[in-house]
């Protein structure tokens, strides 16, 4: 599902503008477009050159002149014949240069704005779909320069050089030329850009459905595997391919009239040079040389409108994937205004009768009030579905708040990178050293701190394992490494953030009972010291003694709140929990009471392959 605002994958229906919008993105070197377009013109221009040339240099030898006549003519085949080799190889590689320097700025600018804007513009995208947009759209607006407005330039300039060319031998061989060169070159197009609509319209949402299920299948299998959706999703993937292939073959139809119509207008265009030429010839009017010219040339001059049914393709589909980042873009805002790289001493976060959703669906949490400056540890409590997650994001400023307040204490703005920090269960591990993953939450971090802070989330004796230490080097997103050492060093990543408040969802996930309350202790420790304030979203309840407040959510508010010995005192629920919980008996959920199943229903109904990005750091 898409955030509002942001055009679904199958969007379309571009205004007008949208394709010239995303070009101007690409930031293209007009001064290296136009050494394009006349090296493409030269190379061209060699060819048709070169069939004019041969076709005298054939009739004329045919008449048995001395070989001293024919001298000018070979040298010139020969100099044609490399030429348009030489000229070609250089202007691929000046457009295509142009066009990967271009896809290099779209896809910083991208970056760039994405980073700065608006975070509930990306948090409903698919993962999928998001890579999709930064990279194959991405690719395919860059794609438009050398596929499609440098072949309409070459065709443009080198059919009116040509007809030109023609003209000066016989007029009427001329005009006709110019004629099916129309037909070639525009109406055929024509034909073949109304295929690739009605293919376009129907595949792009098609080819982002299979991006998206793909990459599913591939990050997640092994939980699809445990839910029994494997076998959902590859039948999603196969219906996906289904639907791009149909979508080809309904484009291939008018694609394949226009490959027909650019045929037919060759031989008319060779047919016409015969029917005006021949009786010119026995007139006087025409040499017999010149007839296998205005013959010849044309079969060379056509090589250029050729490639235009394929070019008229082409600006189809980037015109569509310029419709999905312009959108994207769009949704995302105007760029944040730029906040000190430094946070104030003692800056903190505080929520005012928060209300935490997701947009479009019904809050899940309301009535809810914080105080998060450094020195205070807080914890989140609940069943799952309890809207835990939603208040972090919320927090973060990776969700809209519903309705209430949520903002930094100094009054200088919502919730900014500078100030939180959110460790989520889905932060990403890059595909580097152990250092450099450490880094991302800090640029400066020495292997000194990187050693200690490893060893404050029980990672000391993983990384002394380590074939090279902190120089490891991780596969991508972490595989190669268990499910609680990913998640202690994302922890590991959070504490090393300058930030004064730091969000944390599920901080003993994939850990035994020791090493999570060891881990949560750490985490309050951390807010103990003074520097930050700390909140942990948690299921487990017997490591919460250490901190100031604990909040415990259920039914779409907030039950009961208080401290630890507090709760265990007057929350009967809460106290049945830790029995249970120490006694690792299953038991109904905390904070459900029985026969209520709101509070379950509320996250089930988030989307499980969200992708949050922006708003409060993640790391």
């Amino acid at each position: 599902m898409s955030s509002p605002g942001v055009a679904p994958a199958g969007a379309t229906g571009a205004p007008r503008g949208t394709l010239l919008r995303a070009v101007r993105l690409l930031d293209v070197d007009r001064r290296r477009l136009a050494l394009a377009v006349l090296l493409g013109t030269l190379a061209l221009g060699c060819a048709v050159a070169l069939a004019g040339t041969a076709a005298w240099l054939i009739a004329r030898a045919s008449q048995m002149p001395p070989v001293m006549y024919l001298t000018v003519a070979t040298v010139a085949v020969r100099a044609f014949g490399i030429g348009r080799g030489v000229l070609r190889y250089c202007e691929r590689l000046v457009s295509h240069d142009l066009a990967l320097r271009g896809m290099t700025t779209l896809r910083t600018t991208l970056y760039e704005r994405l980073a700065a804007g608006r975070p509930d513009a990306l948090v409903r995208l698919r993962h999928g779909d998001l890579l999709a947009r930064v990279g194959a759209d991405v690719d395919a607006v860059g794609d438009v320069v050398v596929r499609g407005l440098l072949p309409a330039a070459v065709a443009a300039v080198l059919g009116v050089g040509t007809v030109a060319a023609m003209c000066a031998f016989w007029v009427p061989a001329g005009l006709a030329l110019a004629g099916c060169l129309l037909l070639a070159g525009v109406a055929a197009p024509a034909l073949a850009a109304r295929g690739a609509r009605t293919a376009e319209r129907r595949a792009v949402q098609a080819r982002a459905d299979m991006t998206a299920t793909a990459l599913g299948l591939l990050d997640d299998a092994g939980p699809l595997s445990v839910a029994g959706r494997v076998g959902t999703e590859l039948t999603a993937l196969r219906d996906a391919d289904a639907r791009i292939a149909a979508a080809t073959d309904a484009g291939a139809r008018p694609a394949a009239l226009a490959a027909g119509l650019g045929q037919v207008a060759v031989g008319v265009a060779v047919l016409a040079a015969l029917v005006t030429g021949i009786p010119a010839v026995a007139r006087g009017a025409l040499a017999p040389v010149e007839l296998a010219v205005i013959v010849l040339t044309p079969l060379a001059a056509f090589e250029a409108t050729g490639m235009l049914p394929a070019a008229a393709l082409q600006v189809q589909r980037s015109r569509a994937a310029a419709a999905r980042i312009l959108a994207l873009l769009d949704a995302s805002g105007d760029p944040a205004p730029e906040l000190p790289r430094r946070p104030a001493p003692g800056a903190g976060l505080v929520a005012r009768d928060l209300a935490c959703g997701w947009p479009g669906r019904p809050p899940v949490v309301t009535g809810l009030d914080l105080d998060l400056r450094p020195g205070r540890a807080v914890a989140l409590v609940g069943s799952s579905g309890a809207g835990k997650t939603t208040t972090l994001l919320t927090l973060a400023g990776l969700l809209p708040a519903v309705s209430g307040t949520v903002g930094r204490d100094d009054d200088e703005g919502p919730p900014s990178p500078d100030v939180v920090v959110a460790a989520l269960e889905d932060g990403h591990v890059f595909g580097t050293t152990v250092l450099e993953n450490l880094r991302v939450a800090r640029g400066d971090v020495t292997p000194t701190e990187a050693r200690a802070t490893l060893g404050r989330v029980g990672l000391d004796r993983w990384l002394a394992g380590l074939p090279d230490g902190l120089d490891t080097l991780l596969g991508p997103d972490a595989r190669t490494v268990s499910g609680g050492e990913r998640r202690r060093l994302l922890l590991a990543r959070a504490l090393l953030s300058p930030a004064p408040v730091l969000l944390v969802d599920e901080p003993a996930e994939h850990l035994d009972p020791q090493t999570a309350d060891a881990v949560v202790g750490e985490l309050f420790d951390a807010a103990r010291s003074g520097r930050r304030a700390v909140l942990v979203v948690t299921h487990r309840l017997s490591a919460l003694a250490a901190a100031d407040e604990v909040v415990l959510l259920g039914g779409g508010h907030v039950m009961a709140r208080g401290t630890h010995t507090d709760l265990l005192a007057r929350v009967p629920g809460y106290r049945e929990a830790i029995e249970r919980e120490t006694a690792t008996r299953p038991g109904p959920p905390l904070g459900t009471d029985e026969g209520d199943t709101r509070a379950g229903d509320a996250d089930a109904a988030e989307p499980a392959d969200r992708d949050p990005v922006g708003g409060g750091r993640l790391v």
